[in-house]
């Protein structure tokens, strides 16, 4: 990196963009703990840890452990992540929100204004189904309606505070405002969880060496993330010489990346989201039958791995045919003049993608899968299922992507601010050199 990020104090917008991330994010951790009322929050606790399995551990995972103190942001940013996922799913599929994306910035806000309307309506079921599910846990101080409709309410409200935070980050501060709210939730859980663990190493409940491995572990795991996550598979577009306005083009040769893993942290979330449905149901009914068939789900048993793998292949191979389109891609290539070598554009350069993406996304499924199940299994079997809980490797996963990606922009700002002060300074030099030019062409005419 240019200058490297010692250089950040030196530039005073993005100074300014990281400050406001931050205040904007502790003003989130600070709502995480005004809990909403008529709650009996300690009995919520006690129960928590064995919720873990259901859509509740998901919920409070991602928010932070909101869920776990009932607070006004229990929802957390999932109801917008979720509603924004299935816009991008829909678009492809409904001519009227395909033609919203094409039209530029005005359709953009539309389909903002729909993400929004679908979150509060996903947050007012959601915050139904958890203040029912409450009632039925016994609690509710005073259950009823009054209580059901004051929790709808506080817990929507919430979400679209946060929803708004993370639109003030995106626009004014740095990094995606969702993605940089929900890693704040998972890593201010893990000093917590870290110090716990290497507490039941003094008491003696966990070998001391098990803690060391398992930590080593984990650092194993982040570098394996963040080598994969850096990793492309580089397509040559050559092309020929060719006029470009007035000017002629040499012929080059340019490279189109793809990422190992293009469906990013959608299969993990989608498939933890899914598997935990079953379990929920289950855990709020006095079906038997639901209860016997929940027990194949849970986590640990050879049917969930089996589902949950399943899950996460069917989702990278989805996700991937979403964001990225062959036939579009060949046809814009062949429009430019571009090809790929021994490869004839048009149809037999979009088989040529579709090949390519298949190989990636089982590639990106197997690494998913991996990542997601081998930690959280090798942490288990060491006795330290705590540590799994947050440094799992779906946790893992969202924190190290959303890092990489963060760096990223801070990067292009630094690149971009030593680009200006390099062309400001090469201005100078051509002015001063032309004046330079000036003042001996008097002389000699002189």
């Amino acid at each position: 990196m240019i200058g490297g990020f010692g250089e950040i104090g030196k530039i005073p917008e993005l100074r300014k963009r990281i400050l406001f991330t931050i205040g904007m994010l502790a003003v989130y951790r600070l709502g995480v703990f005004v809990s909403t009322p008529g709650i009996d929050v300690e009995a919520l606790r006690r129960i928590f840890g064995q919720g873990d399995g259901t859509l509740f551990g998901l919920i409070n995972l991602f928010s932070g452990g909101a869920l776990e103190h009932f607070s006004i942001f229990t929802l957390g940013i999932t109801p917008y992540i979720s509603v924004s996922i299935i816009m991008q799913v829909l678009a492809p599929t409904i001519p009227a929100l395909e033609a919203l994306k094409k039209e530029g910035e005005a359709g953009r806000r539309i389909l903002t204004r729909y993400t929004r309307w679908g979150t509060i309506a996903l947050a007012l079921f959601q915050g139904y189904a958890i203040a029912s599910g409450l009632e039925g846990q016994g609690l509710v101080r005073v259950p009823g309606w009054t209580f059901r409709i004051s929790t709808m309410l506080t817990l929507t409200a919430g979400t679209a505070f946060i929803m708004w935070l993370g639109e003030q980050i995106t626009e004014k501060g740095i990094g995606n405002g969702a993605s940089i709210i929900i890693f704040t939730g998972i890593v201010a859980r893990m000093p917590e969880v870290l110090l716990s663990t290497v507490a039941l190493a003094r008491t003696g409940e966990v070998s001391p060496l098990a803690v060391l491995f398992v930590i080593g572990f984990s650092l194993i795991t982040v570098g394996a993330i963040v080598f994969v996550e850096r990793s492309y598979r580089k397509i040559p577009i050559q092309y020929p010489r060719r006029m470009v306005g007035k000017n002629i083009a040499q012929a080059q040769t340019q490279y189109l990346p793809l990422k190992v893993n293009m469906a990013g942290v959608i299969p993990p979330i989608f498939a933890s989201a899914l598997m935990v449905v079953p379990l929920t149901i289950a855990s709020f009914s006095a079906s038997r039958t639901l209860q016997d068939w929940a027990e194949y789900l849970q986590h640990g048993t050879l049917t969930y791995t089996l589902v949950f793998l399943a899950l996460i292949v069917l989702f990278s191979y989805f996700y991937t045919a979403i964001i990225f389109n062959p036939e579009e891609v060949a046809e814009n290539l062949k429009k430019n003049g571009g090809f790929i070598p021994t490869v004839r554009p048009g149809k037999q350069t979009a088989d040529y993608f579709y090949s390519v993406l298949n190989r990636l996304a089982l590639w990106g499924a197997v690494y998913i899968a991996i990542i997601c199940l081998l930690p959280e299994y090798v942490y288990m079997a060491l006795g330290t299922a705590g540590f799994a809980r947050v440094f799992g490797g779906t946790a893992v996963l969202i924190a190290v992507g959303v890092t990489l990606d963060t760096a990223a922009q801070i990067e292009s700002h630094i690149v971009a601010r030593n680009y200006e002060s390099f062309m400001s300074r090469s201005s100078k030099v051509r002015g001063g050199l032309g004046s330079m030019s000036y003042t001996r062409s008097r002389l000699l005419r002189r």
